[in-house]
């Protein structure tokens, strides 16, 4: 097992085109990191070069004790998963599992223990035979994970692997390979554009846009404290709502005011807003955050914001509702599914004021609500 460590990578395509800019990151030994972003946000290039499939432009790049910028994948000692599989399907699962150990000329008996235990583990011993062709997709994504596994390497990479899977199909292999990981505790590195994925797999989660790590923290961290407003509305689903603003100073309170909205802010952000009164602001409040009920934590004067409900979503035990305030804003709002809310109602939704968080004007304005400035800098 070993470390994989980033330090101040940067990949330049011609045109210079800037695909990573500058990550430095820690995967720690036995850790399991998650990159995700939106499409072309620089997180398979990055591990690309982890692999080696990608020269870096500059910076550096060690697994375990060596600097890997100049060795071959091969040399690498790491095993990757790739979204297509890449089983080779003219060979049988047996045959595909035992390919990189022949090619290490690891004597025979040692490749028939390892494959057969590995099979074991993940529970296609009777697939041994086939053919890649003949086997559904998750059982071509257990052997594409079996090839990596029997080389004991010292790293796993994987690039969206469950991204060609049907819904149900990727939960229940999410749970196999976060089964696996507590067995095997190898250090991996792994790539999806599903938030939900990265939230559940990784023991921390590095969110990434234009090739910059906006926020590399553990999931709930990452949840409960984003570092920007790129964050916070990138993950978690429905997204954060935003709303507008300005901060304003009444009697010794502190408001956040748009148009029509006035919410009086709780004591624990005035340390982090001192010195802004009068300047612009985004008030980010997430979907559970608000009620159409006026109890328990959403009880309380001064945190309403009247609405009019544009679409309710069945979901089960619960319901989203769409609805627009006076200022065109549009805002999801999480409720039980037994609600009488209907389309075209008017309502006055409740906020939980001690979830609200305040982030500077822009789409990576920065949450200037956490606490003290060392949370800011622990959450970047």
């Amino acid at each position: 097992m070993a470390q994989v460590v980033l330090d101040r990578v940067t990949k330049v395509y011609p045109g210079d085109i800037k695909a990573v800019d500058n990550v430095s990151l820690e995967i720690r030994d036995r850790e399991f990191v998650v990159l995700v972003g939106p499409s072309g946000c620089g997180k398979s290039t990055t591990l690309r070069m982890v692999a080696g499939l990608e020269e870096i432009t500059s910076g550096t790049i060690r697994i375990g004790d060596r600097v890997v910028n100049d060795i071959p994948p091969k040399d690498r000692d790491i095993a990757m998963v790739f979204q297509n599989y890449a089983l080779y399907p003219h060979m049988t699962v047996y045959k595909n599992m035992a390919f990189g150990l022949k090619l290490r000329r690891v004597p025979k008996a040692e490749i028939d223990k390892k494959v057969r235990e590995t099979a074991k583990l993940l529970a296609i011993e009777n697939l041994l035979d086939r053919k890649p062709k003949a086997l559904s997709g998750g059982q071509r994504q257990r052997v594409a994970v079996g090839r990596a596994i029997v080389r004991t390497p010292k790293a796993f990479l994987f690039d969206e692997p469950l991204s060609n899977l049907d819904a149900k199909l990727r939960v229940e292999m999410r749970g196999e390979l976060k089964r696996l990981h507590r067995r095997l505790a190898t250090t991996t590195l792994y790539v999806t554009h599903d938030q939900e994925e990265a939230m559940t797999l990784g023991d921390r989660v590095v969110v990434m846009k234009d090739g910059v790590v906006q926020q590399a923290a553990a999931p709930l961290t990452i949840y409960e404290q984003p570092a920007n407003r790129f964050v916070a509305g990138f993950v978690g689903t429905p997204p954060m709502n935003f709303l507008a603003g300005r901060l304003m100073g009444e009697n010794g309170q502190l408001y956040f005011r748009g148009p029509s909205v006035r919410l009086r802010l709780p004591q624990r952000l005035h340390a982090g807003l001192a010195g802004r009164e009068g300047q612009p602001m985004v008030l980010g409040i997430r979907p559970e955050g608000l009620s159409d009920e006026a109890d328990g934590r959403f009880a309380g004067e001064e945190n309403v914001l009247d609405a009019t409900v544009q679409v309710t979503e069945l979901l089960g035990d619960r319901m989203d509702v769409v609805a627009q305030t006076p200022d065109d804003d549009r805002i999801v709002c999480r409720v039980d599914a037994r609600r009488p809310l209907k389309d075209g109602m008017k309502v006055s939704l409740h906020v939980n004021m001690d979830q609200v968080h305040v982030f500077e004007p822009g789409d990576e304005g920065v949450n200037v609500s956490l606490t003290h400035v060392g949370d800011r800098a622990s959450a970047a």
